[in-house]
């Protein structure tokens, strides 16, 4: 089985509906990293030397190769990061080896056989 890592940065408003359509579409479950910041193309506006940006949470999600496309297109919608720039990015990563995913091939198993 081969995996990739779905790295999602999100306004910390969107976390739950964002895992809530990665769980839908497949995914079997994800780490938070909280209160990441980021910026985009225009810099941070500030007030007396403080950014003036929302909080942002940071989601890892190790998903099976074949449902991570369909995963991401449903946080990405989900997250409305086409229709609101801002309001978060998502993107994928190859995954060369993973240890410690034993129940969740298992589970996915079934599925990925269903789909190919």
């Amino acid at each position: 089985m081969h995996f990739k890592v779905i790295i999602v940065v999100v306004e910390d408003t969107l976390t739950d509906t964002v895992l809530d359509a990665a769980r839908t579409a497949g995914a079997t479950g994800a780490t938070i990293l909280d209160q990441a910041r980021g910026e985009g193309i225009s810099p941070a506006t500030t007030f007396f030397g403080l950014a003036m940006t929302s909080q942002r949470d940071v989601l890892l999600l190790l998903v099976e190769e074949h449902m991570s496309r369909r995963i991401l297109e449903r946080i990405a919608e989900a997250g409305r990061f086409e229709e609101d720039p801002g309001l978060g990015i998502a993107f994928q990563l190859d995954v060369e080896d993973a240890v410690g995913v034993g129940r969740q091939a298992l589970k996915l198993r079934q599925s990925v056989e269903d789909e190919i």
